[in-house]
Formats: C-alpha cells, structure tokens, sequence
C-alpha cells in the first residue's frame, strides 16, 4: 500500500476552498510589498482555479468539458509557478514564503494523487 490517497473524489473537495483562500488571503496577509504582482498573482490564480474547478469533469465540477487529467496538468503548472515566482518577479519576505509555501502545498498534493487505475500519475501524462 502505498502512501498516495488523494484522489479524484479528495481533491475535488479541496478545490474551491483552495481557489478562493488564494483570492481572500493576499489581502488577510496584505500581500505585495516586495511588488504588487505578489498580491495580484494569487488573486488571479484564485479567480482561475474557481473557474477551472466549476469546468473540471468531477463530481463537484458544475460544466464537465475539462479532463481531469487536464486539471491536474494546470494545478502542476501553478505549483511551478508559485514556486518559481518568488525568484522571477523579486518577491521578498512574506510574499516570497506565501508562494512558496503555496506551490510546494500544491506539488504534495500532485505527489500524493492516487489514480484512478492505481498507475502513477507520472505515466499516465505520458500517453
């Protein structure tokens, strides 16, 4: 038994809360004092990951017509992102640890998918 058990079912639950703490805690946090884009970045990722959660082909998604597998491509995407952006754009302090504290959330919870076949995730992009 291995130790991944996030699956389809899990990260749908997941997803509209994540989407919108990534609108609303920019500002608890008053984000963006190294640069602005650390405030606004998250917010628009929010909106986005709102969006793609009501489109995503899940129990909870509203408009089935986007893969999951695709959904899981654009959260790997954002981790990456997140991670990166504090280097790319200049983020210091708290809005340099929110990004990456943030992507390295999302990269765990790709890391502890469990597919749906039981195949690692790793391989099932590769198809």
């Amino acid at each position: 038994m291995g130790i991944r058990f996030v699956t389809k079912h899990i990260h749908a639950y997941l997803d509209y809360p994540v989407a919108i703490s990534l609108m609303v805690t920019p500002f608890i946090l008053s984000l963006g004092t190294s640069n602005p884009m650390a405030l606004w970045l998250s917010v628009i990722t929010g909106v986005a990951a709102f969006i793609l959660t009501i489109l995503t082909d899940h129990h909870l998604g509203l408009i089935r017509i986007i893969s999951y597998k695709l959904h899981l491509l654009v959260d790997a995407a954002v981790g990456v992102t997140f991670l990166l952006a504090p280097f790319v754009l200049g983020f210091s302090g708290i809005d340099a640890w929110y990004y990456w504290l943030n992507g390295a959330a999302v990269m765990v919870v790709i890391g502890l998918h469990k597919s749906e076949n039981s195949k690692n995730l790793l391989f099932e992009y590769n198809r």
